[in-house]
């Protein structure tokens, strides 16, 4: 008996996570092979002197790679008013200089090599979350669009922190869902550690454990009506009619009233409160630069320094220089910000999906992880790499192009289009062009 559409589709994802990991891996070789093809030059030709690795992970060493480098070979500096290392925070090139310490100070491979295993891990715990709590098809597409996302090439072998801050966002999740409270905590603080944008995951976190009490005391009230004659009215919550019909979401995942999430609060205990303890990361950061440095923010105020002049007030937050800069006719700059201004406008209009498809505690995590960038860029650069990281949000835009009152071709095209913007995005990145 042949399998029908939606069998294959189950036992498809049944093996997602595996299958997951080999798409990462055939995309690895396939975006590894167009980097090398195209790239202009190797070491000193590119401006590196010390790239003498392998020439598929030399390729993606360009952009902030360099800081990167520089941070785990010779630590910490600071200059008021230039640009200096200390915009970086501190997990991803600490953890490149434990590595390249056990490779003789190859710190350039050394963050190719971190990049490339956090990502497969955080590929892995992507695919096992979606195939949770979305029907069979709709998870699988979900992982294409994690790969074939445009900036997803800064998963692929490149010298950013990117990887490791998905795979410990998404580690701090998975922990927290199977009621490891603390240790999702301290997983965590490699987030906080690793990105300004950390503190949504600690932001996300708390929301969850608060929404996961709200979905108990629901749980046993409706346990309890089971028991109330029929006729007798209930006032148990029950999930929106698209999440019940979703296949793959378990019971009590609709979003709960935004009361019962408040009224939840007083069942908070020490297990909830423990995931504080992620703060850790941002804490010790900021402690450190204050120490060293004088200014515990240092690695915001730098960020205005001649080169970024990332400032901050109304002139950043309405995106004045994006403005001037389409006014001025710039369109050799306006290519690479319109994309990820594009990013963020699809990620804001898919915060609502999001919230009826995973709740209160990935949307508050997803809306904090996009809010910051969206704010906080003058121009969009850099955004489009900041969606990446609002992981929920991928999920969500998979749940709306699988949607029943979709056009078939919609699907295949979006596909081809993201495929398309990867392997053009990668071109330019591995040819020195300030991609995102």
């Amino acid at each position: 008996m042949t399998p029908t559409l939606g069998g294959r589709w189950d036992v498809l994802v049944r093996r997602l996570p595996l299958l997951a990991l080999g798409a990462f891996v055939l995309l690895t070789t396939l975006t590894g092979a167009l980097a090398v093809a195209a790239y202009d030059g190797v070491g000193s030709a590119n401006g590196y002197p010390f790239l003498d690795g392998p020439l598929w992970l030399d390729a993606w060493f360009h952009g902030d790679s360099g800081w990167y480098y520089s941070i785990a070979a010779d630590g910490y500096s600071y200059t008021p008013g230039q640009q200096s290392p200390i915009a970086f925070f501190p997990a991803y090139p600490l953890l490149v200089e434990l590595v390249g310490e056990l490779m003789s100070g190859d710190f350039s491979t050394a963050a190719g090599l971190v990049t490339l295993v956090c990502a497969a891990g955080a590929v892995w715990l992507f695919a096992s979350w979606v195939r949770t709590r979305l029907p069979a098809r709709t998870a699988v597409v979900a992982v294409a669009l994690l790969l074939l996302y445009p900036y997803s090439f800064f998963l692929y072998g490149s010298g950013y922190s990117d990887a490791l801050f998905l795979l410990s966002a998404m580690a701090s999740f998975a922990l927290l869902e199977r009621r490891l409270y603390l240790l999702a905590g301290i997983v965590a603080i490699a987030a906080t550690a690793g990105r300004p944008i950390g503190i949504a995951v600690t932001a996300g976190l708390v929301v969850r454990a608060v929404e996961m009490l709200a979905e108990e005391r629901a749980r046993r009230r409706e346990a309890a009506e089971v028991a109330v004659p029929v006729g007798v009215g209930a006032g148990g919550a029950g999930p929106p009619d698209d999440a019940a019909a979703g296949g793959g979401t378990a019971p009590g995942r609709w979003p709960v009233p935004f009361r019962d999430l408040v009224t939840a609060l007083r069942d908070v205990r020490v297990r909830e409160v423990s995931l504080l303890v992620s703060l850790a990361g941002l804490i010790a950061w900021t402690v450190y630069l204050g120490t060293r440095f004088g200014d515990p923010l240092a690695f915001a105020t730098v960020q205005g320094a001649p080169g970024w002049d990332q400032g901050s007030g109304p002139f950043t937050w309405f995106k004045g220089v994006f403005v001037g800069t389409a006014l001025a006719g710039r369109w050799d700059v306006m290519v690479l910000l319109i994309p990820q201004a594009l990013c963020c406008l699809v990620a804001v209009l898919l915060v609502r999906t999001c919230w009826r498809r995973f709740g209160w505690g990935y949307t508050a995590f997803a809306a904090v992880s996009i809010a910051i960038p969206i704010i906080g860029t003058k121009d969009f650069m850099g955004a489009g790499r900041y969606v990446l990281a609002a992981y929920p949000l991928l999920a969500a835009a998979a749940v709306v192009l699988t949607g029943e009152r979709r056009p078939r071709w919609l699907l295949p095209v979006v596909l081809v289009l993201l495929a398309v913007g990867l392997a053009i995005a990668t071109v330019a990145y591995v040819n020195g062009v300030e991609v995102s």
